[in-house]
């Protein structure tokens, strides 16, 4: 589908019941999603004990995508269980969900987006993100399905299963950069679809990291960055940008990535390309799974602060990448 700024804003507006200022847009689109299922939550349950997952609809486990890396920046895909230890606003919480991405009978199901910037300011860098994309995408054979959103002036949006695959390239290598950037309203309509899939969710940005056209504002788009369990890696072709402008978009992408436990990378050759994308293929790969239900029952909609650590001490200097907490639930009282 096609959908310019200014459609998508009214969409949004008659679809949500939005206020047309931006930070109310952004708090009532969250309350909405909240109300509807808990984007930021897993509709199962399963024990940790190696037993396979059995998701059972009812049970809201508070669900993390969680990478751990030694003081080297090396992987650790050994751990378990009871290395980890989840502590929410204070009070401890017992892991009833586990799985490490490697393991193919535990492991949720993968679903993999693409958000790729073909606006009129990325005409140099285009081949370049066109090269990366395809070979990027070429090495997950393992995601159920890939979402690509394309995106200048106006945001397009499919779905592609493992057999699409040569569809999707085509698709990618077939767009001609021109228009305005519509980044943020790209990101907004990726992460509304995204609340529907069960398991775990990666997006890839390739851009430049402008944006010109958006009907939604930073602030407002990074609260719904928060509010969902997105890992965002982004990759930022800003080699043809002024300096002042280039410090500004190297921030707010890397603002997204770490916002979610990704990471941003900004490369100027394709042989940094291939290195951005080995290190996003290797985190995917040594991602755990960890879910909990938590003891705080309120449905107020509030931030809760989620601090995850590892228990044994010879792992004191690990690194742990993940989001830093979630949005409550929310039910209105009256």
């Amino acid at each position: 589908m096609a959908r310019s700024g200014l459609t998508l804003a009214l969409a949004a507006a008659v679809a949500l019941g939005v206020d047309a200022h931006p930070s109310t847009r952004a708090r009532d689109a969250l309350t909405l999603r909240q109300a509807q299922g808990h984007p930021e939550r897993s509709r199962g349950v399963s024990p940790v004990e190696g037993q396979q997952p059995v998701f059972r609809a009812g049970v809201d486990l508070v669900t993390f995508g969680v990478t751990v890396t030694d003081r080297r920046g090396t992987y650790i895909a050994d751990l378990t269980a009871e290395d980890f230890e989840i502590v929410e606003d204070g009070q401890p919480q017992t892991i009833r969900f586990f799985a490490a991405s490697g393991d193919a009978v535990s492991a949720p199901e993968l679903h993999v987006g693409l958000l790729f910037d073909t606006s009129g300011s990325m005409g140099e860098d285009i081949k370049l993100a066109r090269t990366a994309a395809v070979r990027f995408l070429n090495t997950l054979t393992d995601a159920v399905d890939i979402t690509l959103v394309d995106f200048d002036t106006e945001v397009r949006v499919a779905k592609y299963g493992q057999r699409d695959f040569a569809r999707m390239v085509e698709r990618i290598r077939g767009r001609q950069p021109g228009g305005w950037t519509a980044m943020y309203d790209a990101l907004g309509v990726y992460l509304d679809g995204a609340q529907e899939e069960d398991g775990r969710t990666i997006l890839v940005v390739y851009t430049d990291g402008g944006d010109t056209r958006s009907t939604i504002a930073f602030g407002d788009v990074m609260t719904l960055i928060r509010a969902s369990d997105v890992t965002i890696f982004t990759v930022g072709f800003l080699e043809h940008q002024s300096s002042t402008t280039r410090m500004l978009q190297r921030a707010r992408l890397a603002q997204i990535a770490e916002a979610t436990g990704g990471q941003a990378f900004f490369p100027s050759t394709m042989k940094d390309v291939e290195a951005a994308y080995d290190r996003i293929l290797a985190q995917i790969r040594a991602q755990y799974s960890l879910g909990y239900a938590s003891t705080n029952t309120r449905q107020n909609g509030q931030w809760r602060k989620v601090e995850i650590s590892l228990r044994r001490p010879d792992l004191r200097d690990a690194r742990i990448l993940s989001r830093r907490g979630y949005f409550a639930p929310y039910r209105d009282a009256r």
